[in-house]
């Protein structure tokens, strides 16, 4: 049974999926703005945002925020949600159909519970610390490849991070000499979910921030498997104290590791050093 939290967190979700739903067939009318270089934004994501705030706040009206759009709101506290209101707006934007909403409640800068909803395939990821991973009430393990040979990988070209490019395709080069393919969809949350449920055996990107990847980060680890940045060591705090653009690596125990050590061995680490 889902804690009292993540029903509230899924009827945000399923709010904000609508907003954006509404909006998907009026694409050429929607005012967008550029952020940053190739970083872009709509007037849908923080619409789509503020029903996921205004549902939350309902149930919550004291509850802290953090948000892609609206960055920090509400009272400080040790507990957040961090939420990515449209998470693939490139996606979105393009009519290309793979984009989500992501929401995580971030205890003392860990995920405690976590939602992804695609509302295109009305597919509902959720996960609580300690219980679990579950698409469409339906439970979730990661995949049990155990090395690269053969492997399916998701990366991203964060436009953030466009200076390491070089680093990157080479890095992805030498994956291709031994895994199967590797996607770049464009949706690191939908990416991580994809990789909990096992559609993908690992992942990889970096310029990720906290709305990002709160969410999927959680359950990745609630299905088996395991992040860490490019180093191996642990990410840091999904909250206003990690705002800052990092780098993960997702996948099983076994899998995570030799596509850690696979980037080590590129050179794309060093990049970030």
């Amino acid at each position: 049974m889902q804690k009292p939290v993540v029903n509230v967190m899924v009827k945000a979700a399923r709010a904000a999926g609508n907003v954006l739903l509404r909006s998907m067939h009026k694409l050429d009318a929607i005012n967008v703005v550029e952020k940053d270089r190739m970083d872009y934004a709509s007037e849908v994501d923080e619409q789509a945002e503020q029903a996921v705030i205004k549902e939350l706040r309902r149930a919550y009206p004291d509850a802290a925020f953090l948000g892609e759009e609206g960055g920090a709101q509400g009272k400080k506290s040790n507990a957040v949600f961090v939420i990515d209101p449209l998470d693939g707006t490139s996606n979105f934007l393009h009519g290309f159909p793979h984009w989500c909403v992501s929401i995580a409640l971030v205890e003392n800068g860990e995920p405690q519970h976590g939602v992804i909803f695609d509302p295109l395939r009305n597919e509902l990821f959720t996960a609580s610390k300690g219980s679990g991973a579950v698409l469409n009430d339906k439970r979730i393990r990661i995949s049990e490849r155990k090395d690269l040979a053969g492997a399916m990988l998701i990366t991203g070209f964060p436009p953030r991070e466009r200076e390491r490019a070089p680093a990157h395709l080479e890095c992805v080069r030498e994956l291709l000499l031994h895994a199967e393919d590797i996607r770049r969809t464009g949706s690191a949350a939908l990416d991580l979910a994809y990789v909990a449920c096992g559609r993908a055996d690992g992942y990889f990107e970096a310029g990720v921030k906290p709305w990002d990847i709160a969410a999927g980060v959680l359950l990745v680890r609630e299905a088996g498997g395991r992040v860490c940045d490019f180093r191996g060591a642990a990410t840091g705090p999904m909250d206003a104290r990690g705002i800052h653009g990092r780098q993960l690596v997702a996948g099983n125990q076994k899998l995570s590791a030799e596509l850690q050590k696979a980037i080590v061995q590129s050179g794309y680490a060093v990049a970030f050093a």
